[in-house]
């Protein structure tokens, strides 16, 4: 037999693989086009929203994440669920305009709060959230606001705590956990493989970088989550049983006690929450709807309650704050890590967000700047670019004003300590002044494959940042005295904004964390207080009377992503999940794709151009 006998079933093989993969990829293609064709035809065919009738319920149902910015645009959503990623969020913005108009809305005669699918923010947004509830109760005339639930976790308790009365299935149940975290720590599985983290920085509580040299917390990082951890729960605590008119201390009663109680009640967890009065009562999904219908009015076809649900109704209210042409007051949002270059919406870039500071100071029609932060930091260079922009847009005459969501730390706290004024809310996690850099080798799991690295450079920094080769102690050297001179930085441009020395800044700082209360008490913060407190104050600094209208100053969308935001957005979005749920396999477990995260970010750490290593100004942190 020949050689061309004997390689042709291989070639006929190779072949129908490739055949298999055009066909797989023409119709992975096909089907995107045609969700986006359906889509579109879906939006066409409707001839607008019905007008809607008297005692309609307004469902609140906010599914996903609470966020301050959607990540990407929709085209980039749909992208991302196919992939896998879940991309379900609710924006802040668009809960406020929803409820402000619900409550002058005739037609609206109560809202149901549906909770099943939400899955929260941090304690500063939940907190914004709860306000704008309580808002609606006190602004709508007596509307009810009612809430509903199979069972609630900690996050979506917090927010059902707001409504009027709170209703749960027979099979449910309340289960608040506290806060704290859990991290992975690398130091005995990097050693075993022959990995080195090489992590240096300047805070002794600044454990960004740690789990990656060290098998457990160090005694900093134990103390400084303990005192940030334990406010913010004691603020939970209080304000959950406030809200229900429980006694100080019950919530901590019924945690502690419930494996008694619910060995006592042979796990009715249902009957626990509401013996605690935690809820008000206890009901199926028929009975929540014909006490809805009582409420209300019933449907068209007589078997459930008139209702128009959240997307739907924010779909009404046409006004667009990216379109206030006009509008005096603009908001930049400053949402994710900080990174070099430009970013997508949903996360922060030098360039990117530098570059949407400067649209607003240089549009003449704009009086005052609200810088809207939730970030834990990154790139210490781009968050200067950040940082020297609101200093220009104040030197320019227009006032700049913070306002710190869940997390304005590290880099977060950076962008924005030279506004006119800083406000946090009390839980915000925020400080975290301190600068890491890690430049990860591999030259021992080299060695063991076994594999060799040769060569020849001019200098002795030719290579310096090749993970192939050994660290270099002067490299080490070098970047420690780059990294402290950058701490200096960090804590001369804070004195200089807060109006003091850098010597107290350093004594409030080394990494530390603390909650907005806490910043405030350490003068790294001008007050505490909401979005709608900033606004306000940008207002009043630019003179501004009444309630002038706002502006978001972001990113145009593409021309595909208008058309699918204007026809069909969500329907795109919702087809992609879809598809990906059909073709998904299992996923793997939580922690296991924390650890894949942290694993593939350490190995993708590599030096910026012009730089030994990139310099983080991050908190490694995450609001609970």
């Amino acid at each position: 037999m020949g050689l061309k006998s004997a390689l042709a079933p291989v070639g006929r093989l190779l072949v129908r693989l490739w055949g298999w993969l055009d066909s797989s990829r023409r119709f992975v293609f096909n089907l995107i086009w045609l969700l986006i064709l359906v889509a579109l035809v879906s939006a066409v065919l409707r001839s607008g929203p019905k007008p809607l009738e008297d005692k309609t319920t307004l469902v609140l149902n906010l599914q996903g994440r609470l966020v301050e910015q959607h990540a990407g645009d929709a085209r980039e959503r749909a992208m991302a669920e196919l992939q896998g990623q879940s991309t379900a969020s609710v924006q802040l913005r668009d809960v406020f305009k929803v409820l402000e108009a619900a409550a002058k809305d005739s037609k609206i005669s109560q809202v149901l709060l549906d909770l099943s699918a939400y899955q929260g923010a941090g304690p500063a947004n939940q907190g914004e959230l709860i306000a704008a509830l309580e808002r609606f109760r006190k602004d709508s005339g007596g509307k009810k606001l009612l809430a509903y639930g199979e069972g609630y976790e900690q996050r979506g308790y917090q927010v059902a705590t707001a409504a009027d009365a709170i209703y749960m299935h027979p099979m449910g149940a309340v289960v608040p956990m506290g806060y704290g975290r859990f991290r992975n720590y690398y130091k005995d599985l990097f050693e075993r493989v022959g990995v080195s983290a090489n992590v240096l920085r300047v805070g002794n509580y600044k454990n960004y970088g740690e789990p990656y040299f060290a098998n457990g917390p160090s005694e900093a990082t134990l103390e400084s989550d303990a005192y940030l951890y334990g406010e913010l729960w004691q603020r939970y605590s209080d304000g959950v049983e406030a809200a229900r008119k429980l006694d100080k201390g019950a919530l901590k009663t019924y945690i502690d006690t419930l494996p008694e109680r619910a060995t006592a009640l042979r796990g009715d967890y249902a009957r626990m929450a509401l013996e605690a009065k935690l809820v008000d009562g206890v009901k199926t999904r028929d009975e929540m709807r014909a006490l809805l219908i009582e409420g209300g009015a019933k449907d068209e076809k007589g078997h459930s309650f008139r209702r128009v649900e959240f997307k739907d109704y924010l779909a009404r209210l046409q006004a667009d704050t990216r379109l206030e042409a006009d509008a005096p007051l603009a908001v930049v949002v400053a949402e994710g890590g900080i990174s070099d270059g430009s970013a997508a919406p949903g996360s922060v870039g030098g360039d990117s967000t530098a570059a949407l500071i400067r649209e607003a100071r240089e549009n003449d029609k704009v009086k005052a700047l609200v810088l809207r932060v939730n970030s834990p930091g990154g790139s210490a260079l781009a968050s200067e670019l950040i940082r020297r922009e609101v200093e220009l847009t104040r030197k320019a005459g227009k006032p700049v004003v913070v306002s710190m969501g869940d997390v304005a730390a590290s880099g977060g706290y950076w962008i924005s300590m030279s506004a006119d004024t800083v406000i946090a809310d009390p839980a915000t996690i925020t400080g975290s002044i301190g600068v890491v850099v890690m430049m990860p080798t591999a030259d021992k799991l080299l060695a063991k494959l076994p594999l060799h690295v040769g060569g020849y450079g001019t200098t002795w920094l030719t290579g310096a940042g090749d993970w192939r080769r050994p660290f270099d102690p002067r490299v080490g050297q070098a970047m420690q005295a780059g990294i402290t001179y950058i701490y200096d930085e960090f804590t001369g441009k804070a004195a200089a904004a807060r109006k003091t020395t850098p010597e107290a800044i350093d004594a409030v700082a080394q990494g530390r964390v603390w909650t907005g209360a806490q910043a405030l008490e350490r003068k790294l913060i001008d007050r505490t207080g909401s979005f709608a407190d900033a606004l306000a104050e940008a207002a009043k600094l630019a003179k501004l009377e009444g309630q002038p209208k706002l502006r978001y100053v972001e990113k145009e969308p593409g021309r595909l992503a208008r058309m699918l935001e204007q026809f069909g957005g969500d329907t795109a979005v919702a087809s992609a999940a879809w598809v990906r749920q059909a073709l998904a396999g299992s996923s793997w477990p939580a922690p296991l794709q924390q650890a894949q995260r942290e694993l593939l970010w350490f190995s993708e750490a590599k030096p910026q151009a012009g730089h030994l290593a990139t310099v983080h100004v991050h908190c490694l942190c995450e609001a609970p």
